[in-house]
């Protein structure tokens, strides 16, 4: 009995922890870009803090599209103040989440037009693929290209490359 109630407290606890931990808000200043879908911003208590956009993968550097991807995010958000709604945290330590400049979603933005693909390994929102559906439609930027190679195969084809390179 007693093995069963901590057992039930533990997973109780867990599952808040997760719950506040999905549901943390970082807020701070964007000092830079990396590329298209990665961004550092600078909190109150001046520590950095690396930011992947959730959902979403814009193009690589050497793909069609990345500086324009790279110039449209900064041109929203770079020295501008932005929330962080953070779902979590990935092998790189770097936050993954959606940013927020008051109610303009930028994951949403970027997938709205044309500069990035719904990352569907990672998320499964209606809201992101009709908003990369409407992208398609719509010819928007990445989707007038007659090829466009999603990133996620750009970088298994550089890999792939840098292995036979290696030989």
């Amino acid at each position: 009995m007693f093995t069963k109630s901590i057992f039930y407290l533990f997973l109780i606890l867990s599952i808040c922890f997760q719950q506040a931990y999905a549901q943390e808000i970082l807020k701070g200043k964007v000092v830079r870009i990396s590329d298209g879908d990665t961004i550092t911003i600078l909190d109150s208590l001046n520590q950095q803090h690396r930011i992947r956009l959730h959902g979403i993968d814009c193009p690589e550097r050497k793909q069609d599209y990345y500086q324009v991807a790279k110039d449209y995010i900064g041109q929203l958000c770079f020295q501008k103040e932005v929330n962080v709604e953070i779902l979590k945290y990935d092998h790189y330590k770097r936050a993954i989440g959606k940013v927020y400049i008051d109610s303009l979603e930028i994951n949403l933005a970027l997938l709205k037009s044309g500069l990035a693909w719904h990352f569907l390994q990672f998320d499964k929102s209606t809201e992101y693929a009709a908003a990369e559906a409407e992208a398609k439609l719509y010819k928007r930027n990445i989707w007038s290209l007659k090829n466009s190679v999603a990133p996620w195969e750009f970088r298994k084809y550089q890999r792939e490359m840098r292995k036979l390179n290696a030989k």
